[in-house]
């Protein structure tokens, strides 16, 4: 906790440099401004909101609950042409086709994930299965993604997240393919079904936990309050998930969330994703290795207005954080399961 170490990440398989002094020294540099407290419940200029026009001119129906609908820029498209040959080995290039979805987790414009009851959070669930299942019966990679708050790149003050299928495995996938591949190979156990048996086991990462799931600040954590939620039971992908299981992943994903926002008492920023089995032609392969995970990355390192800045030895060495996940651990864990509001 006073000395500096390196720890070694087996799902990337990489380091990360953790310098839990470097917390106290002082700071004068950057700070962000806190997300707005008015956001209007219903904002006919906002084009996420129920009845109002996006960009593209298509006019949203008056929806009480999820809604779905094809992003209106996305960054792929099903019918991109073939690309030209490379010339040469240093400019190989590839095809990139897919889709796009944005989805509208509730028509407030005013409520997050940690401030929706647990139906709402169940059906936000039950979405994001059936998207899976159905982009998935023709992709091989299907990323469920939210960006929450202005700080993580969200464009709209609405609660909702993305979906992008793609005709190919990005890098994280293949990477994490990959790792756990070579870990059931060498050890005879999924890779993450084994790490949240020791983490329930020592406890001294786990933040929140329940019958079905556990929630830790992974001991390889880069971003400093980033959290891995796992099932406890072998599982492959989200669309494989029992009714039960939903039901406890709602309550999880919204003890968690509210933990985040009492943190420092903000609407808390972060970029987060499901990582599952690959689909599409990987449907009938043996993918065993995989264990169902998700990712939660927040940028917050001291309060609501100091950030975690990855630049410098980050981007030109190797990720270093600045308090231990221990440390941070202990924090979360120890913050009330009530909301601040």
């Amino acid at each position: 906790a006073e000395h500096q170490h390196a720890r070694y990440n087996p799902l990337r398989d990489d380091w990360v440099l953790v310098s839990a002094h470097r917390v106290k020294r002082p700071w004068q540099g950057q700070l962000e401004k806190p997300p707005p407290e008015d956001v209007p419940r219903w904002d006919p200029n906002n084009p996420l909101c129920p009845g109002a026009t996006r960009a593209n001119g298509e006019v949203n129906p008056r929806y009480e609950g999820t809604f779905v609908f094809p992003n209106d820029f996305p960054a792929l498209q099903p019918d991109a042409p073939e690309p030209g040959d490379s010339d040469h080995p240093l400019f190989r290039v590839a095809a990139a086709r897919g889709v796009c979805k944005v989805m509208c987790f509730h028509p407030w414009s005013d409520l997050t994930l940690p401030l929706m009851s647990l139906a709402e959070i169940r059906a936000v669930i039950n979405a994001w299965a059936e998207l899976s299942a159905e982009l998935g019966a023709s992709y091989p990679w299907v990323q469920i993604f939210e960006n929450k708050g202005a700080m993580m790149g969200c464009s709209n003050p609405h609660p909702h997240c993305q979906v992008w299928a793609s005709s190919f495995l990005p890098n994280e996938a293949r990477l994490e393919d990959r790792t756990q591949r070579q870990h059931l190979s060498q050890h005879g156990v999924p890779m993450l079904l084994e790490y949240a048996e020791q983490e329930a086991c020592r406890k001294e990462r786990l933040v929140v936990e329940n019958m079905d799931w556990l929630v830790v600040v992974p001991y390889w954590a880069t971003w400093p309050y980033q959290t891995l939620l796992l099932p406890r039971r072998h599982v492959c992908r989200l669309q494989d998930l029992h009714e039960g299981e939903r039901d406890s992943l709602a309550s999880i994903m919204q003890r968690l969330l509210i933990k985040y926002d009492n943190l420092f008492e903000v609407s808390f920023p972060y970029s987060m994703g499901w990582h599952g089995a690959p689909t599409g032609p990987y449907l009938g392969e043996d993918c065993g290795h995989w264990q169902l995970h998700a990712h939660y990355y927040p940028p917050l390192l001291r309060s609501a207005t100091v950030r975690k800045f990855m630049v410098g030895y980050e981007m030109l060495a190797q990720a270093q954080r600045d308090l231990t996940p221990e440390q941070a651990a202990e924090r979360l864990r120890n913050l009330p399961e009530v909301h601040y509001k």
